[in-house]
């Protein structure tokens, strides 16, 4: 019996797993020694996972309205090598086993989020190994994450020049995604003529800090417009480590993603709903409360929640949990930018 649940956690916990946390390969090839990985070339459509034009079968099946839109979303993905075997400092984004996984988890379980309020746009990017943020690999780390965001300036710089067309624009972003969306924010939004196109940020999955930018700010209201929001998600009434708390938490912007304002509570019966299993969503799910850094989030009540209730840690499910808030906020945005302008 022992057994058993032990397997049906495991099963549970790798299908809630999307954005797996803290895995560390001990013998990675010394960074100016890692094999050449062929960069992406933006203008070829295989350089991106998701164009307005190429919808996967499962975006096209979410989609309602299936006109383009007249926003654009650029959705930065979160780490996804993370396996202890892997020796690379980066992804190969040719892998077709590395494709098909930006599709099956950050593409259809998190960039769906934002959908219905514009045309996606999600590059392939060589992303770092999550072993840069451990602090052992501090030196060569900075060197990984130098080389993706590279990739993703470049795409994005491709994608105002080429498929823009002076539409206002989303910025979206998960975990290592949001790292690379703060710098795109700061080198050509921040203070720059860019900026009266920008509708939001949602800089989720990591700190952010409120300072971090100069003239883009906090949104406070479901319906402000050309600012940020950000969050990390925990386990009700669970802290991480102290070490953990200090670094990664303390400090940082806590957005309610629930009623979008500076309320520190949102009752299930104001939640829209998290998106699971086979795409299928549900509504007025969880409760939260917002604090230092943290949006605690109650037990999802959803197929296998026992076996959730032993993790502490909801990064995994960042955007999920809020999923259908997310998608209709979003459109409040839009909306609001339109109305201004």
């Amino acid at each position: 019996m022992v057994s058993i649940l032990r397997k049906t956690f495991i099963k549970i916990y790798i299908l809630f797993w999307f954005i797996t946390g803290c895995k560390v390969s001990h013998r990675p090839y010394e960074f100016d020694n890692n094999p050449e990985i062929i960069a992406p070339d933006y203008a070829n459509e295989e350089s991106w996972a998701v164009l307005p034009t190429n919808y996967p079968d499962f975006l096209k099946n979410l989609q309602i309205n299936k006109e383009l839109k007249n926003a654009d979303i650029f959705y930065i993905y979160p780490t996804l090598l993370t396996s202890k075997n892997n020796k690379y400092w980066y992804s190969d984004i040719w892998d077709a086993d590395i494709r098909n996984d930006v599709y099956e988890r950050p593409v259809k379980y998190q960039a769906s989020a934002w959908l219905e309020a514009g045309n996606l746009y999600i590059p392939f990017y060589r992303q770092a190994h999550i072993r840069v943020f451990n602090k052992r690999y501090k030196e060569e780390g900075k060197k990984a994450l130098k080389l993706a965001y590279s990739d993703v300036k470049r795409a994005f710089q491709f994608y105002l020049e080429n498929y823009n067309k002076d539409k206002p624009f989303i910025i979206a972003s998960h975990s290592q995604g949001t790292l690379h969306a703060r710098e795109l924010i700061k080198e050509f939004i921040d203070g720059k003529p860019l900026q009266e196109k920008f509708i939001s940020a949602y800089l989720i999955g990591i700190k952010v800090n409120e300072e971090d930018f100069k003239n883009i700010k906090l949104l406070r209201s479901p319906t402000d417009i050309g600012g940020f929001v950000s969050w990390n998600t925990y386990k009700y009434n669970k802290m991480p480590r102290k070490d953990n708390y200090e670094k990664w938490f303390k400090g940082g912007v806590a957005t309610n993603p629930i009623t979008w304002d500076d309320q520190k509570y949102a009752d299930k019966n104001q939640h829209k709903g998290l998106l699971y299993k086979n795409l299928t969503i549900y509504p007025e799910n969880v409760k939260i409360k917002v604090g230092d850094g943290i949006v605690w989030s109650t037990l999802p009540d959803i197929p296998g929640k026992l076996f959730l209730s032993f993790i502490r840690s909801y990064h995994f499910a960042d955007i999920t949990l809020f999923w259908k808030d997310i998608s209709v906020n979003a459109k409040q945005r839009v909306n609001k930018w339109f109305e201004k302008n």
